[in-house]
């Protein structure tokens, strides 16, 4: 139990080594370009002195090891998972910091590094440059750049697995410097991150499975894609009995991305860069969409310019239901998810998904009104929680969670109301364990909960014209508690009698000063 004990400590204060490390090299921007523009160079480059300080363990374990020579440079062994050839690592970087041209150096660095590694790493670090104009004329360029490859030097920033041993630190890093960018980030934020508790909540909610082909195809930074093999690894023993897929349209979010399941050691994934709707890449052959046991997702919220125009000639019929209106492309993106969900079939359970929603998407009609009628007649909804305001970095609107599936259950539908269950921050709340703990209970037990939770039958939604907004179903009213006038009116002259005191000592006071 001590050793338990002393080993979480240790990674407690490795963690927090590392991650102050890091930020000190963030200081390095401070003043000459925004948290949104300078997250590429310090989130790039932590990839690139990973991968060198992997490859450099593993080649001075080699050199003790064996009694000859050390492999041709640039030499790919077996126990290795990136080539690095000698120009492209950090050593080399570091070593010629002080020479003009540190930004062009950099860049063919993370270019050779690509080229060494395809398929794995194809146009992943092509998509940033450290040769720019954004960090200011030559000379202040390179001496920023100077100075990173020296905080990126620092010893607890170490990265070799003798140093680091089984800890997932530099992964948990990752994320913390992604979390803390879409903080200071505004409204660009949403673009990139899914604030962990609400990835935490989606993962445990979707329960999933080995075996579980588990896909997010807006996928973002990967973060609720990887809150997802991390709660199937907690649930059954660290199995990675698993896949991982998704889909980024923004290039730079998806190298982030690629990068994200690399340092967290998931190997077994797919990650493609396009638009979803426009042109959607996990495919099964040429003109089917791939099918998934789990989808997850947090959209933009109500995004205009989605696609409606080319909706109606979908080679996919994805729109069957409805077509979403043009400025408002919610729904478009839950029935692509629910086209690629797994049907129930040969005796196994049907595909289940969790997509995060603003709550106009509970209510609006027309066309969304139309496509919401139909998801309810199917029998696809399965649930509706509601969660708190000010969770999502770069808004403050209040969303839902909306969970469907193809298992064939009841024609019930839940509602949870979380909105009220949060912990306060200075500028974003946040849900916490006992938070979201009760929300899965509930949602596992299915049950009425008073104040909290309902489970309302298809005839009561139908009866709402299929208005699914939260407080039509769960009654969170409390009346106020009778007011006693009497007593009221005893502790009001209790009070005035003690004013009265307080004046006459008061008066005393002054006459003694001197004062009339």
């Amino acid at each position: 139990m001590n050793d338990l004990a002393d080993n979480t400590q240790q990674e407690i204060t490795l963690q927090n080594r590392v991650e102050k490390a890091l930020w000190t090299v963030c200081d390095t921007f401070r003043g000459v370009a925004d948290p949104y523009t300078f997250k590429d160079y310090v989130l790039f480059m932590l990839f690139l002195k990973y991968i060198s300080d992997q490859w450099q363990d593993h080649h001075d374990g080699d050199k003790k090891q064996i009694a000859k020579q050390p492999e041709p440079t640039g030499t790919k062994r077996e126990n290795e998972r990136f080539e690095l050839p000698e120009n492209a690592r950090f050593s080399t970087l570091y070593k010629h910091r002080k020479q003009p041209g540190n930004g062009e150096r950099i860049d063919k660095a993370l270019m050779a590094i690509e080229d060494a590694n395809l398929p794995k790493l194809r146009d992943v670090l092509i998509n940033t440059t450290f040769n720019d104009n954004k960090l200011g004329e030559e000379k202040q360029k390179n001496d920023i750049l100077c100075r990173v490859l020296e905080g990126f030097a620092h010893s607890d920033l170490d990265f070799r697995p003798s140093k680091m041993g089984q800890f997932d630190i530099i992964g948990r890093a990752y994320e913390s410097l992604i979390k803390g960018f879409a903080l200071t980030s505004g409204k660009f934020a949403g673009e990139f991150y899914t604030p962990p508790e609400v990835s935490a909540l989606i993962a445990e909610l979707m329960a999933p499975q080995e075996g579980d082909q588990i896909c997010d195809p807006v996928c973002g930074s990967g973060s609720l894609l990887l809150k997802c093999a991390s709660q199937l690894k907690k649930a059954h023993a660290g199995s990675k009995q698993y896949a991982l897929f998704g889909q980024e349209v923004a290039g730079k979010t998806w190298a982030l991305a690629k990068m994200n399941m690399f340092l967290h050691g998931e190997d077994n994934h797919c990650i493609e860069w396009g638009d979803t709707i426009g042109n959607p890449k996990l495919l099964d052959g040429d003109d089917k969409l791939k099918h998934f046991d789990i989808v997850v997702a947090n959209p933009s919220f109500s995004m205009g310019n989605w696609g409606f125009e080319e909706a109606h000639c979908d080679k996919f019929s994805r729109f069957w239901r409805g077509t979403p209106p043009k400025t408002k492309g919610d729904y478009a993106f839950i029935l692509h998810m629910i086209e690629t969900l797994n049907p129930e079939a040969h005796g196994k359970a049907g595909g289940r998904m969790g997509v995060v929603v603003p709550h106009g998407v509970l209510f609006r009609g027309s066309s969304e009104g139309k496509i919401r009628q139909k998801l309810v007649d199917e029998q696809l909804l399965k649930a509706v929680i509601g969660l708190p305001e000010k969770l999502f970095y770069g808004t403050g609107i209040p969303t839902a969670i909306l969970i469907f599936s193809r298992e064939e259950t009841d024609d019930k539908v839940l509602f949870i109301d979380a909105s009220r269950a949060f912990t306060s921050g200075k500028n974003q709340n946040q849900l916490s364990g006992d938070n979201i703990a009760q929300v899965v209970k509930t949602f596992t037990e299915r049950k009425d909960v008073d104040k909290y939770a309902y489970l309302a039958t298809r005839k009561e939604i139908q009866a709402n014209d299929y208005n699914l907004n939260i407080p039509l179903y769960v009654e969170t009213f409390e009346e106020e508690k009778p007011i006693n006038l009497i007593a009221m009116g005893a502790e009001r002259l209790k009070l005035k009698g003690q004013l009265g005191e307080l004046e006459q000592e008061m008066a005393g006071y002054l006459t003694e000063l001197g004062y009339e």
